[in-house]
């Protein structure tokens, strides 16, 4: 699989009449569970999903393309596209795809921001600076996305270099999951950094996709 290629692409329709009606969110992949877990509850049954692959956060600038090439691909055959990205580092650039292509996405620099809430999250920065912040996504996926990107194994005294102005771990939960409050307790005893708690759920996620404020 290449680096943008979409984890749960879409087949190919014959008919357009068949998706007449529905919506393709293209999210990125660490949002895969949130938004099944939230279409579910909700009874969205007119949205289908397609995951870009969470790994293009280590490469923001290819994030633009992907997510460009996904829309291409689906916009005359859904009645309407949704993009389930923040910026996420592209600088802009996502956005100018997205005026391009007539699409829209969801409100936030980040998932951390639309997780909090905009504001929530900017008096959280201003609250206290050096955060290291963790999702579901992240306290389940930290070897993957954290500690083996950087090369943490292999030298793990690259940690007090990369991590030296952080002063915690902010755990923003999506769920009740004591697993992965352990993994996030775990994830904060790597980096040696004290751990925080806060219980977000859904946050901006569930009314851009048409569910209400539920989380």
């Amino acid at each position: 699989m290449q680096a943008g290629e979409p984890l749960f692409p879409i087949e190919p329709d014959e008919s357009t009449q068949a998706k007449v009606g529905r919506v393709l969110v293209i999210a990125c992949g660490a949002l895969a569970r949130e938004i099944v877990a939230l279409r579910d509850k909700n009874g969205l049954d007119h949205i289908d999903l397609t995951c870009l692959p969470a790994q293009l956060h280590n490469t923001p600038d290819k994030i633009p393309d992907a997510v460009r090439k996904a829309i291409l691909l689906n916009r005359d055959v859904y009645s309407e596209i949704l993009v389930a990205y923040g910026d996420c580092g592209t600088g802009g650039l996502l956005d100018k795809v997205l005026e391009e292509t007539g699409t829209r996405r969801i409100e936030g620099a980040h998932c951390y921001a639309f997780f909090t809430g905009l504001d929530a999250f900017d008096e959280m920065e201003e609250d206290q600076l050096g955060s290291f912040y963790l999702t579901d996504f992240l306290a389940r996926h930290f070897q993957t996305m954290v500690i083996e990107p950087l090369g943490l194994d292999w030298h793990p005294h690259l940690r007090d270099m990369y991590f030296a102005h952080y002063t915690r771990v902010l755990y923003l939960a999506q769920t009740d999951d004591p697993s992965l409050e352990d993994a996030a307790r775990l994830a904060a005893k790597r980096l040696d950094l004290p751990l925080e708690i806060r219980r977000t759920g859904y946050g901006l996620l569930a009314p851009f996709l048409g569910g209400g404020s539920q989380t």
